[in-house]
């Protein structure tokens, strides 16, 4: 062959491959509203950015958007901002950038606040990649969120699932490019195409520029932090987003803000529910080096807005890599630890832990948490369901390991009997309170915990003996409340020869204390 036809060939084949496109991430879902949608994708080259959209496969409008370079190379990042839609409605769309078509897909579009729809979302996290279980996120997403929707409810994706959450961690260096094609968006392409998907910022995505071009969050937050700290409705229920990384956890500005829509939410009555979502988690029992005091505050604004409105919140976190479900002792708060999605399991007694009075259960397992929101106006609820795909060790397929129920009105149980002891000479050790059984006027609820308090004094500010349990206290793979039925407690050594008073309160496993019972009052003997 001559040297002209050889040159010809190679520099045509070159060319081919210049020109070639591919859509390196498929079309992924962001910052939903009821009349709009972001829609965004990745290319290996070429500009042009197309939605073809409708309500039927057909499709048959279209709506144009921006592209990107996003690592210094022909590399392109869309985004398409589809408008003029109808609430709670399903559409399906494909994206198209030069001779790129995409499958067709579908998502839809949120409710109004008062409309009173039901919905359900997923919370997760902690998916960076690891080389001992590369595979473990694909599975987690896969066989687990989409398995288990299809074999609980059946129909389209996006009609059984809202939103994803993810409170960080979504890779394993976000400076690293590669890894958010590869570990994060590729293995998630099913879900992520029909599902809008909010993540925060961990500490392993470095506060990566990547992070910040690869989704389009709400804007709502402090203007000069775009997407550090936002909020999100849907139905009945504000999501808020935060941002707990060293740099970000201690600026007033992010804590202010959130104050204030705390006192905006406090009045919208449309608003049953707060979520909140950070990284880092204020306790952990498997992993107390993770803790941060930061979280902390947000915990404690979020237990006064509750309390303060009657409006149940609850906190997302991960770092820890296991799942771990808490209360608050004195308001309808929950803690939520929704990791491991991928990253490699923290086991039981590979690092410092700590038995927290407030976890009920923690387990070092993969899996996702479900969330099942009841838009009902007249009685809302939500319920949690920890969903496990095990670990290395047990295997589980979708295992239901975990669940609680939260009601927006309050369903007090009824004020316990406080029983024994009362009179005088009451030894000063071994002494033990007594109260009768637990009673509620709602049926299918049980005696969840129990607060027992003494005091030298009738106004209780200073208890001289304050005890909390819980029915459940899974720790390092024991229930350590076993065969307690929490009627009776045991106190600490008391002084002698002085007069106490004691009362009991009882919770049910809805979160709802009783009142406090009539205080009765004994009297110490001698040493």
């Amino acid at each position: 062959m001559k040297f002209s036809t050889v040159f010809f060939s190679l520099f045509t084949g070159i060319c081919f491959q210049a020109a070639a496109q591919e859509l390196e991430i498929k079309p992924y879902i962001q910052d939903v509203e009821p009349n709009s949608a972001i829609v965004m994708w990745q290319t290996s080259s070429g500009e042009e950015s197309i939605v073809e959209w409708g309500t039927s496969p057909k499709l048959g409008k279209k709506a144009s958007g921006t592209a990107e370079a996003i690592n210094f190379d022909a590399v392109q990042v869309h985004t398409v901002k589809i408008e003029g839609l109808e609430r709670f409605t399903e559409y399906y769309y494909r994206v198209r950038t030069g001779k790129i078509r995409s499958d067709i897909f579908q998502f839809k579009t949120p409710p109004f606040s008062d409309d009173g729809e039901d919905f359900k979302l997923v919370a997760m996290s902690d998916m960076q990649y690891d080389s001992n279980e590369p595979d473990k996120f694909n599975e987690v997403v896969n066989a687990g969120v989409i398995g288990y929707l299809e074999k609980e409810f059946g129909g389209s994706l996006p009609d059984n699932l809202a939103m994803v959450l993810i409170p960080g961690d979504l890779v394993q260096s976000g400076s690293k490019f590669y890894q958010w094609k590869d570990h994060f968006f590729n293995p998630a392409e099913k879900l992520f195409a029909e599902v809008p998907v909010y993540p925060v910022p961990g500490n392993h995505e470095r506060n990566s520029v990547y992070y910040f071009k690869y989704f389009s969050l709400p804007e709502n937050g402090t203007p000069a932090y775009a997407e550090h700290w936002w909020y999100k409705d849907y139905g009945n229920t504000r999501v808020i987003g935060l941002d707990s990384n060293d740099g970000y956890r201690n600026l007033g500005e992010q804590y202010e803000w959130l104050k204030q829509l705390l006192v905006e939410t406090e009045n919208d009555d449309n608003i049953d529910f707060v979520f909140a979502q950070l990284h880092h988690p204020y306790k952990s029992e498997l992993w107390i080096p993770g803790e941060e005091d930061f979280t902390g505050k947000i915990v404690k604004e979020l237990e006064q807005f509750s309390t303060k409105t009657g409006k149940p919140s609850i906190h997302f976190f991960g770092h820890t890599h296991g799942y771990s479900r808490g209360q608050s002792k004195d308001h309808k708060h929950l803690w939520i630890n929704v990791a491991s999605a991928g990253g490699a399991i923290d086991n039981w007694g590979e690092f410092e832990g700590r038995d927290y009075d407030e976890f009920t259960v923690t387990q070092d397992e993969y899996g996702f948490v479900m969330v099942s929101i009841d838009g009902n106006r007249t009685d809302p609820k939500f319920t949690i369901k920890r969903i496990s795909r095990g670990n290395t060790i047990d295997y589980r397929e979708n295992e239901l390991r975990d669940s609680i129920t939260v009601y927006r009105k309050e369903r007090k149980p009824m004020t316990p009997e406080a029983i024994s002891p009362t009179g005088f000479d009451v030894s000063i050790t071994g002494a033990v309170l007594k109260a009768g059984a637990f009673k509620s006027a709602h049926s299918g609820t049980f005696h969840a915990a129990s607060h027992w308090q003494v005091s030298e004094t009738d106004s209780f500010e200073k208890p001289v003996f304050d005890s909390w349990k819980q029915c459940e206290n899974w720790y390092y793979k024991e229930n350590r409340q076993k065969d307690d039925d929490l009627t009776d407690e045991k106190m600490k050594r008391l002084k002698p020869n002085t007069s106490y008073n004691w009362r009991v309160r009882y919770r049910d496993q809805n979160l709802n204390w009783s009142d406090w019972s009539t205080v009765k009052t004994f009297k110490t003997g001698e040493k």
